[in-house]
This record gives C-alpha cells, structure tokens and sequence, in this order.
C-alpha cells in the first residue's frame, strides 16, 4: 500500500474522524486522494496554508488541532508564566475562521493555557496589536489573506506581536512534527478550564484606534477628498469606516462589499494585486468623482489604492503606492523637524528599488529583509533593544506596509489613513498621487516593476518549481533580453556572484530565492511562493521614460519565460 493509501485509509476510517468529512473523503477520485494526502500541510513564509478540506494537505479542523496541539507542547516547555500570559486569537470572514478560533482556545485551555479572543472577525493588524495590549506570550490568526475562497489558513505571532521567525516556527514545528496522530487530538475542555478563555470587544479596538490616529502628520489638512473604499467582504468594513470617521474623512462604502462573505460573492477576486478587486470600486468612484480608491484584502493586512488622475482611474502597484508612501512621510517630518536621528525604513529583496532612493533622499537608510513582514517586525524589534536606529517605515512590494510599528505585521488601516492624508495635503497643492510618483521618477529615474506567477499545483506542480530554480541555480543566465547580468545573489547558498568571484551573502537566513542584476541598473528575482502552489517572477526593469522601461519589461519578461520554460 502506498502512503498515500495508508494516510487516507487512516482518515477515512479513523473513529474521531470530523463526520463532515466522511463523505467527501469517500467520493474523492485518485487524484483528488493523492493531492490531499501526498504530503503534510507545513509552515511557509506566512504561516500554514491550503485549500480546505480532509487530508493532511489541507486546512480543516483536525490538521490546525495538530498545529496548535505542538504550538500548546512548545508554550508548556517556555514555563508556567508563558501559560498564563497564554495566547490572543483572531479570525476572518472566511469558511470555518471562527470555529477554528474557538476551537484552537477550548484546546489551549484544555492544556492550562490561556487565550483571549475577538468576539468577531477582525484584521490581522488587530490581532497583532492585540497580543501586545494583553502582554500574551504568542498569538494565532486563522486567516488566508487574499488567497480565494476555497483557501484558509494559521499564523503564529510571539509575544512581540511578530510573526514567528524561522528559528521560532522551528521550535514550533519540531513540536508538531512529533505529533503522529492528528486525529486523535479533541478539543474537550472542563468548565473550568473553559474560564482560562476571555473573549476579547470594543476596549482593545478602542486603543487601536488611538494608536492609529497617532500616525497623522497632518491631522488638521483640509479633508476636501472623496473616498471610496472597500473591504472586499472582509474585516476591514468597521475599523476602517470607523477611523475615517473619527478622522473627518468622506468614505463611501462599497456596499455590495461590506458583507462578511466567505464566498466572496460580489468581488471577482479578494486580492488587490489584481485588477478584479477594483471593478466594483471603480464605477463607485466615476458615480462620485471620488479622488481616491482605497481596497483592503480579506484579512486586512494588504490594500490597493486608485488615483483620479487627468480624468482618469489609475491603479498603482505595491512598489508604487509604497514609494508616496515614503516620500510623504519623510517629507512631513523633514519639513516638522521630527526625522529621528539615525532613521531607518525597511523593505524586501523583492521590492522595488525607487523607495530606497526616495528614502536616501532624505538622508533615511534602507535594509532589506526576505519576503514575509516577520523579518522587518525582527528588525523593529532588535532596534527597540539597541536603540541604533529608528523606525520610519516598512513596505512589501506585495500591498502591504507598517507607518508606525505599535503594530509588528502589515496594517493596512494604517496605510489608507496616510494615504488618504497625502492626497488630502497634495490636493492643497493641486496635484495627485500619480503626479507625486511621476515627480519621483523625474528625480530618481523611471522604474517599472511587475510580477509573473506561475501556478503549478499538486505534487508535479511542486517538483516543476523545484526544478526551474534548480536550473537557474545550475546554469545562470549571463544576460537577460540582451542585457548583461552583472551580478547575482543566491539566498539559498547565500553567495553573491560577481565578476568571476564568489563572496559571502550575509545577514539572511537561508532561503530559495535568487536575484539577478543587471547592467542597466534593472533587476530580476525569482522565488516559489510561500503560500501557494506559484513560481513567482519579480521584475524591476528601469528604463529612460515609462515606454522605455514597459519595452524592456515587456522583453525581460519573455526572455524568462523562454529561459525556464515558465
């Protein structure tokens, strides 16, 4: 018997087996039983996550019971104190989100462990700011982001409200892993166990709140600007409508979109990466001339911004909204002489390289981190204990930044407030998002940055990202549409490459990603996604004017995709 059969026969005929399961197991085809059972759900860069459904590849509620059975092992082994600091539990819209909340809090209790969770669905950044305000040891988030509807998934956080870096998830895993019986695991707490659960409302919200008020530069600027704003069926409807009230912001709501809707029924797709999330916003905004389109993922940790420019509805990217993002803010503290000294901002290897020259602008350093918020929320973290330097910012090219880290993950209600902000304040000087970003480009050179993601599901699917990186790294290209690789940098065997020799890549933790320079100042990256079964193609092409670098993006990207088959 193969050990799919043995894993699926285990599962199918297991006595504590969840009976909703039971059918769908039994009228499963072969390939469906080998994609659910071929291999066990593990950790990414953003925590476990999959499709719903039985197996061991999948979320349901017997493989998160696994998970937070060894995260419960791994609290018990850190001693009595961490127990009682216990752990905070938030949830989203999406199927099963808060029965599995509940249920990770009856199986904590059940281990003497305490918890405190949200009465109802609330942003990541909530949950991360939460663990704070309750001084727990770790937190855990059932969400899956912007992934689709048949997707849920399982963050942990430590007591920093950090996502857990990998020599903690580490800890954690090894704890899991020694798990063999997931099915096994119940949930049964006493009634007195049962008082170690404390549901969570309006006080932490309330104290968020204030925190994200205290990002304002410019709290008194003429709020003359129409928003439309969606939460795209998912928890950013109330804090974000309540913080631009409380602000004096115009918001109008996307109404077909307020619904906490697990199937996402009124949005072609959740995620502001693409263009779908934007559809229903954009005739909101032409009906209301609004000047600015604000979207937020389901969980709230990632938004996407619209601009009205010259009549028009542009949608900037990550890197894009990231880099006005930077320029405003540094510029406010400049001008309010706030810049602290020996200033600081944060991005990935992956990101864009105009929000560094925007940030050396102003006299602000740049260090990169991998992709996944943890490891900028490390570097807040270390820099709170040294004092070295001093926060700034913090973007991914993915849609998702930190203004102010009482928060140690993206916050997306954070980053519509300063962004409605800088429109408001720029509008003062008759100008628009797009034409700060434009301004940019003038002065630190024209950039145009995209991603390719390839999706290959399934174990095949796995192998075949396996092998084009493996390719790459066996032969690397020496140039790129014509355009000599100059240097590059391998993450995984952490070297750089650069004119015949070979040197260290140091302060990464291992990682599969590699990152090709080339001789016009563009790069190129590849990495497998962390969270779903893609192979992800990052390009940063820089080019004389914005035809110039769309041309060269336009034949990198075919030379890529020739190159790996992709």
């Amino acid at each position: 018997m193969s050990l799919v059969e043995e894993r699926y026969e285990k599962w199918v005929h297991h006595p504590n087996l969840d009976p909703r399961y039971k059918d769908v197991l039994e009228n499963m085809s072969e390939e469906e039983k080998n994609d659910a059972f071929y291999t066990t759900i593990e950790f990414g860069t953003a925590g476990m996550r999959g499709l719903l459904g039985p197996g061991t590849n999948r979320i349901n509620i017997h493989t998160i019971r696994k998970a937070t059975q060894g995260y419960a092992n791994y609290i018990k082994k850190n001693g009595e104190e961490a127990c009682k600091a216990g752990v905070a539990i938030g949830y989203d819209n999406r199927h099963m989100s808060r029965e599995l909340a509940f249920d990770c809090a009856d199986l904590l209790a059940k281990n003497n462990i305490a918890s405190f969770v949200y009465d109802s669905l609330r942003p990541t950044p909530m949950l991360s700011f939460a663990v704070r305000y309750n001084h727990c040891f770790g937190g855990i988030m059932i969400t899956a982001s912007h992934n689709p509807k048949e997707y849920n998934g399982y963050k942990l956080y430590d007591d920093k409200g950090c996502q857990l870096i990998p020599a903690l998830a580490d800890a954690v895993i090894k704890e899991v892993n020694a798990i063999e019986d997931e099915l096994a695991i119940d949930a049964n707490c006493t009634e007195e166990q049962k008082k170690l659960i404390t549901v969570m409302g309006d006080d932490v919200d309330q104290d968020y709140y204030k925190h994200v008020l205290s990002i304002q530069l410019n709290p008194d600027v003429k709020k003359d600007i129409k928003i439309v704003f969606s939460p795209e069926h998912g928890t950013a409807n109330i804090p974000v409508r309540d913080i631009f009230k409380m602000t004096g912001y115009t918001c109008i709501p996307v109404e077909e979109q307020c619904t906490p809707d697990p199937d996402f029924s009124c949005t072609p797709t959740p995620n502001p990466e693409q263009p779908g999330a934007y559809e229903l916003a954009l005739k909101y905004a032409k009906e209301n001339d609004a000047d600015l389109i604000l979207v937020c993922d389901p969980d709230a940790d990632r938004m996407g911004v619209g601009v009205k420019h010259n009549g028009e509805y542009v949608v900037m990217t990550g890197n894009q909204s990231g880099s006005v993002e930077i320029e405003y803010i540094c510029s406010q503290l400049r001008a309010q002489h706030k810049m602290p000294e020996h200033p600081v901002m944060f991005n990935t290897v992956v990101t864009s390289d105009l929000g560094e020259k925007v940030a050396a602008d102003y006299g602000v350093e740049t260090e990169k981190t991998l992709t996944g918020f943890k490891f900028i929320g490390e570097k807040v973290a270390k820099y709170e204990i040294t004092h070295e330097k001093n926060y700034v910012f913090g973007y991914e090219e993915s849609y998702g930044s930190l203004v102010k880290p009482f928060v140690r993950d993206k916050d997306a209600p954070q980053a519509l407030l300063i962004l409605a902000e800088a429109c408001a304040f720029y509008k003062q000087q008759g100008k628009d998002l797009v034409d700060v970003l434009e301004e940019l480009y003038q002065r630190h050179g024209t950039y145009e940055e995209s991603q390719v993601a390839l999706t290959l599901s399934g174990e095949e699917g796995a192998k075949r990202i396996q092998k084009i990186l493996s390719d790459l790294r066996a032969e690397a290209p020496k140039e790129i549409a014509g355009v000599k690789v100059v240097k590059s940098e391998d993450f995984q065997t952490q070297t750089i490459h650069e004119n015949g020799e070979v040197r260290p890549l140091e302060g990464f933790t291992k990682s599969n990603v590699l990152k090709y320079f080339l001789e016009d100042g563009s790069w190129v990256a590849v990495r497998p996604s962390g969270t779903e079964p893609k192979c992800k193609f990052y390009y940063c092409i820089r080019g004389t004017d914005k035809a110039d670098a769309h041309k060269k993006t336009e034949l990198a990207q075919k030379a890529m995709s020739e190159l790996t088959g992709a």
